[in-house]
């Protein structure tokens, strides 16, 4: 299986990590103040990390997207749907933004086209995310597309980052209590 997805909104592209955005990835997570909220990316963040994730996104065919302005072309950060059961039409997933990019809404349109993509195009039912207790700009993100608190994972994580042991915080969002995606428009296409 192999992840030949594009996304495009109105300012944004998300498109499969490719070997020449290896110095962008690093550029973006080499920063504790995001990578300290991924229970997977440690810091510093190498070109190394950079170049095995890619590597490794690209064998396995994942839905991990790099979120790229139109504008520029620049990749600001990434986002997946992850750990996906056609079975029960579920997956989980998350979102990162380079931090001299947040505060612009960029976070919320990637997040947008994501969930949009999972339940229109997936036909999943459900989607499933996680936080840090400190991360708060993401839960209050979650809740405004309609995601519910459901619980938490009591030391679910050691972060690869802090080190720190982490409480995971469960949002769920079902696909008939999405809001304010009904005027958001987006494009997908396969690459050949």
């Amino acid at each position: 299986m192999k992840n030949n997805i594009v996304i495009e909104t109105k300012r944004l592209i998300l498109r499969p990590w490719q070997i020449e955005d290896a110095d962008a990835l690093v550029d973006g997570l080499n920063n504790i103040n995001v990578s300290k909220y991924l229970a997977g990316a440690p810091y510093p963040y190498t070109l190394d990390d950079a170049k095995n994730f890619i590597t490794k996104t690209i064998e396995e065919g994942l839905y991990n997207f790099a979120i790229i302005l139109k504008d520029t072309n620049e990749v600001i950060g990434g986002t997946q749907i992850s750990n996906i059961s056609y079975a029960n039409k579920t997956a989980g997933g998350g979102i990162w933004i380079n931090e001299r990019y947040q505060g612009k809404g960029y976070g919320s349109e990637a997040f947008k086209a994501r969930i949009k993509y999972a339940f229109e195009v997936l036909n999943l039912r459900r989607l499933e995310n996680g936080y840090f207790k400190n991360n708060e700009r993401s839960h209050q993100m979650q809740l405004k597309f309609g995601y519910q608190d459901e619980g938490v994972r009591r030391q679910r994580f050691i972060s690869k980052a802090t080190g720190n042991i982490e409480d995971e915080y469960i949002t769920g969002l079902l696909k008939s209590e999405v809001r304010g995606l009904e005027e958001f428009d987006f494009k997908v296409k396969e690459l050949k």
